[in-house]
């Protein structure tokens, strides 16, 4: 368990507090917006509200103690800015801002963000990618060209086995898991069948995947 700051209560911000709490971790979130604290009262450790480009209130929130600190303001880049460099001023461990541009980016992480994350731009790659495929489940990219993916089996591929599929050699990508409904499966047998309500876990360039899946 983790003890986290989030700061600004957009629907970013309520979406991290949620997900983080649902996780069982212990939350901290702070808005200058009474509302907005009101609203994510149910399921954070704590609400405060404030301005978190002002040092003293900063100070009172004990920045230190927590594992990590999500600033998650996305209508002031000004403020984003002041309240990253804050709390690494005062001692914050682990600083992650939001940003929408990269020349907000390279500001961000000039004064202190340790990672600066770019919410839309990331779900409108996944969201690109996912919906131009018939067989794209989900996506998690790991470098600029690998990504691992979750892909429904083509139809030419039921009933064969991995081992005649050849994947890596002829496809060149990796299957590590086969996911049957919520069973996710690691020791696979490469001689077994596959079945048309399995999916695969598969790590890949994006061309090759594309290439693989037409």
């Amino acid at each position: 368990m983790k003890s986290i700051l989030i700061i600004g209560m957009g629907r970013f911000g309520r979406h991290c507090a949620r997900k983080l709490n649902e996780l069982g971790h212990q939350v901290m979130a702070v808005d200058k917006d009474e509302h907005c604290i009101d609203d994510v009262l149910a399921y954070v450790t704590d609400g405060v509200i404030g301005d978190s480009t002002q040092k003293g209130f900063m100070r009172s929130l004990g920045v230190k103690n927590f594992d990590v600190c999500i600033v998650a303001i996305g209508d002031d880049f000004q403020s984003s800015l002041e309240t990253t460099a804050l709390l690494k001023d005062l001692g914050a461990k682990f600083v992650v801002s939001r940003a929408a541009r990269d020349v907000h980016a390279r500001f961000l992480a000039r004064n202190g963000a340790d990672e600066v994350i770019y919410p839309e731009r990331q779900l409108a790659e996944w969201s690109a990618i996912r919906y131009s495929s018939n067989h794209i489940l989900d996506y998690t990219p790991l470098s600029k060209d690998y990504a691992v993916y979750e892909i429904q089996i083509p139809s030419s591929w039921v009933g064969k086995s991995l081992a005649q599929l050849d994947l890596r050699r002829k496809k060149k990508i990796n299957v590590f898991a086969i996911k049957q409904g919520e069973i996710l499966i690691t020791d696979i047998q490469p001689d077994a069948p596959l079945k048309s309500n399995q999916t695969l876990l598969v790590i890949g360039t994006n061309k090759e995947i594309d290439k693989c899946l037409q």
